[in-house]
């Protein structure tokens, strides 16, 4: 897909989430805005899935990083969203 660290869709899903954790500075603002995303033991926040056919709550968790380590990537355009 040319995105450094996507994940490829899986059974073709539309979305797939790209979290940098070497950015993520565990604020757990992600965790706070949905149920997909938990704080790990290092502190730091990991998705329970990554890949979607819908954008639901991870468009405003990804928008809600301060840091922008969660992108957003349209697998069928292939390009990153957020």
């Amino acid at each position: 897909m040319g995105i450094k660290g996507t994940s490829r869709p899986k059974n073709d899903k539309t979305y797939s989430i790209d979290h940098d954790r070497e950015a993520c500075i565990g604020c757990g603002a992600c965790a706070a805005v949905t149920s997909n995303w938990f704080m790990e033991d290092d502190g730091k926040a990991s998705a329970k899935v990554v890949d979607f056919s819908n954008l639901g709550d991870e468009k405003e968790a990804a928008e809600g990083c301060p840091v922008n380590c969660i992108h957003l990537i349209d697998n069928k355009a292939k390009k990153k969203l957020i």
